[in-house]
C-alpha cells in the first residue's frame, strides 16, 4: 500500500467514548492505529486530550468541528488544534435546515474567510461531504463542485469520503484526481453491494478501495481515515477488520 497513516473516525466509536474515552483511545492504539480523528474530546479539554495521545502513542490527524461551533468560536477552535498537534479542521457536515441555494453561497464564502483564518494560524480547513452535496442545483454543478471551485485553494481543502461519493453514483478515483494535491485527508469506507448499500467493512463491499489507495498515493494524501457510521458487529470488531484489510494491501 503505501507509509501513509491510518487513523480512525472516533465517531465510529461514540458509544465506546461515552463510556470510557480514555480507554477507547488505548484500545485504538492497541489495533495499530497510527492516529484519531476527533468527534469531540469526551468532556476533556485539548491539553488532557493531548497527555492520552502522548501516553497511548497517537497522533491527531484531524478534528470534526461542528460548522456551528466554527462560526462561533474559530479562535479556540484553532487553538485546540495547536494544543493537540493538529493540523486539520474539518467541517463535517451540514444540517438538513442549511442547504438551500442561499446557504450554499453563504456557507462557500464563510468557508473560504474561516480557511484563510486557519491558514494564517497554520491549520488546514477541510470539508467533508456526504452524498446530498452532489445534487447539481448550481447550474448542472454539484455543490460539492462549486464548493470547491469557488473557494481558494489555499483556504479549503477537501476531505472526500468515499461511501458518500459511491452513494451519489460518482466515482472517489475521480474526485481525487479532479481535486490532486487537495486532498490531505480521505474517508475509507466500504459499501455492500446489495440494495440497502449499507455501511461496511474495508475489502467487503462494492468499493475499489485499492483503487483509491493507489489513486491518494499518487495524488498527496496525508491521512487515511476509516470510519463505519454504523456497525452491525462491535465497532472494535469492524475497524480491526478494516485496519487488516488495510495491512494486507500493505504488504502486496
Amino acid at each position: 500500500m503505501t507509509s501513509i497513516p491510518i487513523a480512525v473516525q472516533m465517531y465510529t466509536l461514540r458509544e465506546e467514548c461515552v463510556q470510557d474515552f480514555a480507554g477507547t483511545l488505548k484500545k485504538v492504539a492497541e489495533l495499530g492505529f497510527d492516529g484519531v480523528e476527533f468527534a469531540g474530546y469526551g468532556g476533556l479539554t485539548a491539553k488532557e486530550v493531548k497527555g492520552l495521545l502522548n501516553e497511548f502513542g497517537l497522533r491527531a490527524a484531524a478534528s470534526h468541528v461542528p460548522l456551528e461551533e466554527l462560526e462561533n468560536n474559530l479562535c479556540q477552535v484553532i487553538e485546540n488544534q495547536k494544543i493537540l498537534g493538529s493540523n486539520y479542521v474539518v467541517c463535517p457536515y451540514l444540517l438538513p435546515d442549511r442547504r438551500t441555494k442561499e446557504d450554499y453561497k453563504a456557507l462557500i464564502t464563510f468557508l473560504d474567510q474561516a480557511g484563510e483564518t486557519c491558514h494564517q494560524e497554520g491549520i488546514i480547513l477541510c470539508y467533508h461531504n456526504h452524498d446530498f452535496e452532489l445534487e447539481r442545483i448550481f447550474n448542472d454543478r454539484t455543490i460539492l463542485e462549486t464548493i470547491f471551485d469557488k473557494t481558494n485553494a489555499n483556504n479549503l481543502k477537501a476531505e472526500l469520503d468515499v461511501y458518500w461519493l459511491t452513494k451519489a453514483g460518482e466515482n472517489p478515483v475521480e474526485w481525487i484526481d479532479r481535486y490532486k494535491n487537495r486532498t490531505p485527508l480521505i474517508h475509507l469506507k466500504d459499501m455492500t453491494t446489495d440494495d440497502e448499500q449499507f455501511f461496511a467493512e474495508l475489502g467487503t463491499g462494492g468499493v475499489d478501495i485499492e483503487a483509491v489507495i493507489q489513486k491518494g498515493k499518487e495524488n498527496g494524501v496525508e491521512w487515511w481515515v476509516i470510519e463505519q457510521d454504523v456497525c452491525r458487529r462491535s465497532p472494535f470488531e469492524s475497524i480491526e477488520i478494516s485496519m487488516n484489510y488495510l495491512k494486507l494491501l500493505k504488504d502486496k
